[in-house]
């Protein structure tokens, strides 16, 4: 077995200042970004425009709470070529808790990300006034409650939020993710822009250029990265899944952590390093205005797999196929004021592959029932010989995309490759078909405040489960809407039986009987979690089959 370590440390001041010196003379120079750094965490740029740059101070003693305040929202503002004001405290969007600004919605509005001091988030929007910002509302961003950790991101042409964070199926750490705007200040679920770009580590940081669809943040996790760097890959198809192949950003990375950039104008760039002994974060800009080199060699993405603890590699020309098992530990610097930014210990060790089991168990009695597998792709049918030793591998080599566990006389339930674990079993926890007995349709949303629905998801999970009813004749369902409890009650039941229309008018469509399925809506009144919470309220945003 092999053995390699990589260690990666915050290097000492006098080591990074030759790094600096030398860097300076075999590309553009990097200098320090006048007027715009203290001796605390400066972080988060975002350009608003009118030669004004936005950005995140952390603990600073001016910070509406103190020294003792994650994040404040400050401002610099461009002077001249490459020269910039002092810094200026912006108290009217900033709050005792953690503050980033995402940018511009439209020329007079404002996003900002806000976090008290219990953990409460959300995104709020400003409305600008002659020289001030004005607070107008909260906007109805779905889970965003559920972010944490490294909370970063930006606006893009007034309908998308780009966000990083610890959220709602987060393969590792901070995962990527998008939100589009359905209508008014209303935006969709966070949709996790997949694997090609997140990984078990932390993708934090994303800026979007909607012109060149390149897609630009900081990772821990891609090979060669050193603490964080900046990596820029572009969107190659029509989903918000499909990217490049990650290129490191080499003219603004160093041996310490970069993150966040903002682009101000065609030829300047603004972001944020960690290139001092402390380990806080500063923002950097080249000395001199002039053409931005960018990689040009974007190469569609092999596939990738992250299970719970496993990452596998593309794989597409050896046969001779491996695992890596990365082990991430956070040092702290010695000695340091505040919370500054952290470096990583990546050990990677080269394991022997083993081969994927699997076990259904029924839901209700616990106990062993017997089943096949039937391997799903979006692009090419798949097969293998039954349940014989399968490694995990093999799956990403066909391109499985899900495995369907199947039991005489149970509900099918599908696992996503991605999801899988070589360490042990991989247990399906299958519904009986009996009278009474029920189900979550898992994948079947809709958009928001309609009966519509939303993403090709839905859609395949109905033609899978059409697909059971039509093999099993003797099956009469009832189909139930919910809703959360927000809103009117009366339309809230209307709507939630809207939805339980939709899905059997659409799987009518598909063949399955009308009279085989019924319907009802039962708005809010019957919750499976609290209301008190966005993640509570998706959860009861539901559909779901009982068997009559």
């Amino acid at each position: 077995m092999l053995n390699t370590k990589n260690h990666i440390k915050l290097a000492g001041s006098v080591w990074l200042l030759a790094f600096l010196l030398s860097h300076s003379v075999l590309a553009q120079e990097t200098v320090s970004l006048s007027g715009a750094n203290s001796t605390q965490n400066d972080i988060n740029p975002v350009w608003v425009g009118n030669n004004t740059l936005l950005f995140t101070r952390a603990f600073h003693i001016e910070n509406v709470g103190g020294n003792t305040d994650p994040g404040d929202i400050w401002m610099v503002q461009k002077t001249g070529e490459n020269e910039w004001s002092e810094a200026i405290h912006r108290a009217d969007l900033s709050t005792s808790g953690f503050d980033v600004a995402l940018g511009l919605q439209n020329v007079l509005t404002l996003l900002v990300f806000h976090e008290d001091q219990e953990g409460n988030a959300g995104i709020h929007e400003y409305a600008k006034f002659g020289k001030d910002w004005n607070y107008r509302r909260r906007i109805e961003v779905p889970q965003i409650n559920d972010f944490k950790g490294v909370v970063s991101g930006n606006v893009v042409d007034g309908k998308y939020i780009f966000l990083s964070g610890n959220g709602p199926n987060s393969l590792g750490n901070e995962d990527l993710y998008v939100f589009e705007l359905v209508s008014g200040i209303t935006w969709s679920e966070p949709q996790n822009l997949g694997i090609v770009i997140n990984t078990f580590g932390q993708e934090v940081s994303p800026f979007y250029d909607s012109k060149t669809m390149l897609l630009y943040y900081s990772t821990n996790n891609q090979p060669g990265a050193r603490g964080k760097d900046i990596y820029i890959t572009k969107k190659m198809g029509d989903t918000w899944q499909d990217w490049s192949n990650p290129v490191n950003w080499e003219k603004l990375n160093s041996p310490g952590s970069e993150m966040a950039v903002a682009f101000v104008g065609s030829n300047q760039v603004v972001w944020s390093s960690s290139q001092n002994s402390n380990g806080f974060s500063d923002l950097l800009t080249f000395a001199q205005e002039e053409e931005l080199e960018l990689p040009t060699d974007f190469t569609p993405a092999l596939r990738r797999s992250i299970s719970r603890n496993v990452y596998a590699p593309a794989i597409e020309q050896s046969d001779e196929v491996y695992l890596t098992e990365e082990k991430i530990k956070p040092i702290s610097p010695l000695i340091a004021v505040g919370k500054p930014e952290v470096g990583l210990f990546i050990d990677s060790v080269k394991l022997e592959q083993k081969p994927l089991e699997w076990i259904a168990v029924d839901a209700v009695e616990k106990v062993k029932v017997d089943f096949e597998l039937e391997f799903l792709s979006k692009k090419n049918p798949v097969t293998f010989a039954g349940k014989d030793t399968l490694f995990l591998s093999d799956l990403i080599k066909k391109g499985v995309d899900e495995v369907k566990v199947l039991s005489n006389g149970y509900f099918p339930q599908i696992m996503p490759v991605i999801a899988l674990n070589q360490e042990q079993p991989n247990m399906a926890l299958l519904v009986k078909v009996t009278k009474g007995s029920s189900i979550k349709l898992e994948k079947v949303s809709f958009q928001r405040g309609t009966s519509e629905f939303e993403g090709v998801e839905t859609e395949l999970a109905l033609k899978e489960i059409s697909t059971f009813l039509l093999e099993n004749e003797e099956v009469v369902v009832r189909i139930h809407g919910h809703t959360d409890s927000y809103g009117d009650p009366s339309l809230n039941k209307a709507l939630s039986l809207d939805r339980a229309k939709a899905v059997r008018d659409y799987m009518v469509s598909l063949g399955v009987p009308f009279e085989r399925m019924r319907i009802s809506g039962w708005g809010g009144t019957r919750p499976v979690a609290s209301n008190a919470t966005e993640a509570g309220r998706q959860k009861n945003r539901r559909v779901e089959l009982e068997v009559q």
